[in-house]
């Protein structure tokens, strides 16, 4: 199973009329043949399913691709540190990670905000690498 960073960013919204491509994620995760998140690839390859958080503004975050006990993917930060600070998707188990696709994140001030996919590439090209997270080779 190859990992794969997906680029998520801002879709339209009452704050960003034509979206934003400053405010979003970049992950690292299996994906299957139809896009979708694959469990059992996650399940061996946890430790290097990053995510950066870009927002303009606001200092970048780092941390995992969690599968939670309520079997909801979310996003886990180092620095937070607390599981209630996690930023869940919304049926992340059933979305397709394909560009143009679209998807939701409930952020940690509890907004539900949607992103559009715009790039899923092979990790190994991610700028997780560059920026501070440790993407897979």
């Amino acid at each position: 199973m190859t990992l794969m960073s997906i680029r998520l960013e801002l879709a339209r919204d009452h704050d960003y009329p034509n979206g934003s491509s400053t405010h979003g994620y970049e992950f690292v995760a299996p994906l299957d043949s139809e896009g979708h998140i694959d469990l059992e690839g996650w399940r061996k390859q946890r430790k290097h399913c990053h995510v950066w958080r870009f927002w303009e503004g606001e200092a970048d975050e780092y941390g995992h691709l969690v599968h939670t006990r309520g079997r909801a993917w979310a996003f886990h930060y180092d620095v937070a540190g607390d599981p209630d600070l996690d930023e869940p998707g919304y049926r992340f188990d059933s979305h397709r990670f394909v560009e143009g696709e679209y998807v939701s994140i409930r952020e940690q001030d509890e907004e539900l905000r949607t992103f559009r996919v715009v790039a899923v590439r092979p990790a190994s090209q991610s700028p997780l690498r560059s920026r501070g997270g440790a993407a897979a080779s």
